[in-house]
């Protein structure tokens, strides 16, 4: 395992444990034992991710997984010399394991089925339960093809496409696919030859899926080595004050665990962390040119003054603002994380050009009185770019209970009328939501198309937002149901003991991605960056430049359904 060095300049940080109190034997009761609903494939075996509570012990563990304690020793070799720890996560065999209730149900079953004579459903039971544990579903998601599944689990798209009787490469959104949980015992009943019997794994050699959308891009890597990577970190953590910033934090502790990561995985990390609290620059130009990238400070006024000191070898990446964006005409050594709302907008109308028929129509809503020249323009200009045909409509918000008849006139009845608001005033928007939910009730047929702030205002009404279908693109968005996700969850919650923030997924998915690069590519990386597309946990990272910088450009789109789900569709 490689080492990773950090070193903080400036800013302190204390860890407080509190003493549990006693317990007396009397008083003692074991904690009860829960099945994880987290499952890992290492070595081609499957097992639970376990999360030690206090006072767990190996028996009542081994009793809850139903499985012995050697075999938990075994999974967990540095368990004999540790001992049992709070809050260390544990791997526990998965296969061939049930929870008690389950147990006891089977058990049931088989009672009745015995008491009835029904043979037939008894060996039926038994079919299905091993199918069961032979197989494990994994459900496809839109960026995914069979290379990066096969990857993913060490299956040979071969055998993927044979165990779920596929004839091509394409792959459908949320398509569910059976993976065999152990590859060797599969073929072996198949017939085929393992990799025991050959001497070397068997690969795949699967072009990606014809006329898959969007970038192809990889889930996160995993790094063996490479470059070291040196980084800064410059946030206003505000340290010497009694209410430090919880942002800063979080975003903190983001960098923190991806960092371990990635020295866990075998890169050198050697990060300083600096307090630019009131835009406050505590470095010097040659400690910045000493390394790879700087993450901060967050503000104009802080990036501006920290490029103009800094060498051009050395990358500066602003990590939260979307307003520090203009700094990529005038400087190359520019990163800007944040995507511009511009960008939302002009994906918003491709979804728009991609879903619409012939019976639908297409109307942009603005608000009549505010202007904005330079983000009017820059809307022109993206609407004139996607040759959206579409009529416009504006009015004030004083108009607002007088325009229905109006706005009814340029909608269709035989289609689905497609309606963007191009506006970012709380009130207007709040009062256009409004106006459409009263059209939908008339019986027209409408979908809603609005920028990611739409989702932030708390005087709308999230019901309206699910009746009008919001579609809505997005600079961030997390699916807590990925594999991923989970993962991180799981690893956050044991180390730091609470909940992340979306700071904290922005400071992993930002520590993480970035040293990935510099380690795997060295000095080139800034070179290779606009042609590694890569989805993360909270974002999905592409670039283009634009000037002199590198501008985020990736968008995740969501779906607010009627039954209040909410649905990320790419």
């Amino acid at each position: 395992m490689r080492k990773i060095f950090l070193t903080l300049q400036i800013l302190s940080i204390c860890f407080a444990v509190s003493s549990a109190p006693e317990v007396s034997a009397q008083d003692y009761v074991a904690p009860p034992v829960t099945i994880s609903k987290e499952k890992v494939k290492m070595d081609g075996k499957l097992y639970y991710s376990h999360i030690v509570l206090e006072r767990q012990t190996l028996y009542s563990i081994a009793r809850a997984y139903q499985v012995s304690i050697d075999e938990i020793y075994a999974a967990n070799p540095s368990l004999r010399e540790t001992g049992l720890k709070k809050n260390a996560i544990i791997l526990i065999p998965a296969a061939g394991t049930e929870t008690m209730k389950e147990a006891e149900e089977d058990r049931q079953a088989i009672k009745e089925d015995k008491a009835a004579g029904r043979k037939a459903a008894r060996e039926e039971r038994k079919r299905k339960k091993a199918a069961q544990k032979d197989f494990f579903i994994h459900t496809v998601r839109w960026y995914e093809n069979l290379d990066v599944i096969s990857e993913k689990y060490g299956v040979p798209v071969e055998i993927i496409m044979e165990v779920n009787g596929l004839e091509g490469n394409r792959l459908k959104n949320r398509q569910q696919l059976k993976i065999p949980t152990n590859l060797d015992s599969y073929m072996k009943e198949a017939g085929k030859k393992t990799s025991d019997d050959t001497g070397s794994a068997a690969t795949s050699g699967a072009s990606p899926v014809p006329g898959q959308t969007g970038p192809d891009y990889g889930i996160i890597e995993k790094l063996t080595g490479g470059k070291e990577v040196k980084a800064l970190l410059m946030l206003p953590f505000n340290a010497g004050s009694e209410n430090p910033s919880s942002i800063s934090m979080d975003f903190y502790s983001g960098v923190l665990l991806a960092a371990k990561e990635l020295g866990d995985a075998g890169t050198d990390i050697d990060l300083s962390v600096y307090d630019s609290y009131g835009d406050a620059l505590p470095i010097t130009a040659e400690r910045l040119g000493k390394s790879d990238f700087v993450i901060g400070p967050t503000s104009m006024k802080g990036l501006s003054g920290l490029l103009a000191m800094c060498p051009e070898g050395t990358s500066v990446i602003s990590p939260l603002d979307t307003r520090t964006a203009p700094l990529v005409q005038e400087h190359g050594n520019f990163i800007q994380v944040p995507t511009p709302t511009i960008f939302q907008y002009e994906d918003l109308l491709n979804w728009i050009r991609e879903d619409r028929t012939k019976e639908d129509s297409t109307i942009i809503i603005y608000e009549k009185g505010i202007r904005n020249m330079q983000k009017e323009t820059e809307f022109r200009q993206v609407l004139d770019r996607s040759g959206v045909r579409h009529a416009s409509f504006s009015y004030s918000i004083l108009e607002g209970r007088d325009i229905l008849d109006s706005l009814g006139t340029m909608m269709t009845r035989q289609g689905v009328n497609r309606v963007l608001v191009a506006s970012e005033s709380e009130a207007f928007v709040n009062d256009v939501v409004r106006n459409l939910n009263l059209l939908i009730h008339n019986k027209y047929n409408i979908v809603l198309y609005g920028a990611s702030r739409i989702r932030s205002y708390e005087t709308i009404d999230v019901a309206n937002l699910h009746n009008a279908s919001l579609h809505t693109s997005l600079s961030y968005y997390i699916d807590y149901d990925t594999p991923e996700v989970r993962d991180f969850l799981m690893k956050y919650r044991a180390l730091y003991n609470t909940e992340p923030s979306q700071m904290a997924f922005q400071g992993y998915d930002i520590m993480y991605y970035f040293s990935e690069m510099c380690s795997r590519y060295g000095d080139k990386w800034t070179e290779k960056i606009s042609s590694d597309h890569r989805r993360m946990l909270m974002s999905d990272f592409s670039f283009t430049r634009n000037g002199k910088g590198l501008e985020r450009n990736a968008i995740r789109r969501v779906i607010y359904g009627p039954d209040y789900s909410v649905t990320l569709v790419r």
